[in-house]
């Protein structure tokens, strides 16, 4: 734990010092948020926000972990994945911002990358002796060995985590928040497992808690995909390294409940489409943070819901966790 604590300090400190550097470098780059017209009409006043943030956080992540990384092949994967996503972020935000081109990666270039990743990260896990076999919570320590089945089972929780943390990056400070929670409890249960990315999780810990103090409301800047995505290939290989990922559909909920109200939304459109003629929708806006603020919810009061919801989902996370280690 001391030296999940050093990393924590580490980690900080180098964000606080990037931020203001890089926050005017994108201002005068012009690298701005191009805001939906379509979407809730308050989020117009960020337009032009610089974007692409998380290089911020990452930078201080990574060069935090490296001084708790000798012999460290578990930590050694967190940390790339987390990176390797963040570096497909930053190459779809590239894309948006400075090619102007509005969708960034195309979406087989996207999947094509992300399947490369985790299939590197899969590889790490059946060579080094992880195994097959996955926690299951409230059982008491139980594994479950899935076999064959854990390879696809690997790639749809990995690929989903990651896409359901850049649906959440939505709202000033949502995603950076909720992770940095997330993030605390792997922390934990890894110091309690015995197992070396606990500084790692302490690293992307710290480096969330100085990028919140620029992207909480109103926003100085934004992650971006480069900062999305990272966070959640750092989430989806922490909880495959402690053998753990089925407890990110309890402390992760929000980021599955955000998935899930897209999915209905264009699911229910378009069979209402199909049926009537006109596509209805089951929410006033997906995902769900934009339907509560266009049910009249201020901004800082979801983003606030849904700390207090990853709190309290941790804490249920422990109590799953109990007598595992």
């Amino acid at each position: 734990m001391e030296q999940a604590v050093y990393a924590i300090i580490i980690s900080f400190v180098l964000g606080v010092i990037l931020c203001p550097i890089l926050i005017p470098l994108l201002h005068r780059l012009k690298f701005g948020q191009n805001v939906r017209d379509d979407g809730p009409q308050t989020h117009l006043q960020k337009q032009g926000t610089p974007t692409m943030g998380g290089i911020a956080f990452l930078i201080a992540f990574v060069v935090a972990s490296l001084f708790f990384l000798k012999g460290n092949a578990d930590g050694i994967a967190v940390v790339l994945m987390t990176l390797c996503y963040g570096i497909i972020g930053f190459l779809d935000d590239y894309i948006k911002v400075v090619k102007k081109r509005s969708l960034g990666l195309r979406a087989w270039q996207k999947l094509a990358l992300q399947l490369i990743v985790t299939a590197v990260f899969c590889w790490h896990l059946l060579k080094n002796g992880t195994g097959t076999a996955v926690y299951i919570p409230f059982a008491g320590g139980y594994e479950l060995d899935l076999g064959l089945l854990f390879i696809p089972f690997l790639f749809v929780a990995v690929l989903g985590t990651v896409n359901g943390v850049n649906l959440t990056d939505g709202l000033d400070g949502l995603a950076g928040g909720v992770t940095l929670i997330v993030a605390a409890f792997f922390m934990i249960v890894s110091w309690a497992a015995g197992s070396a990315i606990s500084p790692v999780c302490g690293a992307i810990a710290g480096a969330l808690l100085a990028f919140l103090i620029f992207n909480s409301y109103p926003a100085k800047v934004f992650m971006g995909d480069t900062g999305s995505l990272a966070l959640g290939g750092f989430v989806a290989s922490a909880a495959f390294v402690l053998k753990m990922p089925i407890f990110i559909v309890i402390v992760g909920f929000i980021y599955l409940w955000e998935s899930i109200t897209v999915m209905l939304q264009v699911g229910w459109f378009k069979i209402t489409k199909r049926k009537y003629g006109e596509g209805r929708r089951l929410f006033k806006m997906a995902p769900f943070h934009h339907h509560l603020e266009q049910c009249g919810w201020k901004e800082t009061k979801v983003v606030t819901l849904f700390y207090v919801i990853t709190a309290m989902l941790c804490l249920i996370g422990f109590l799953g966790c109990k007598y595992m280690f």
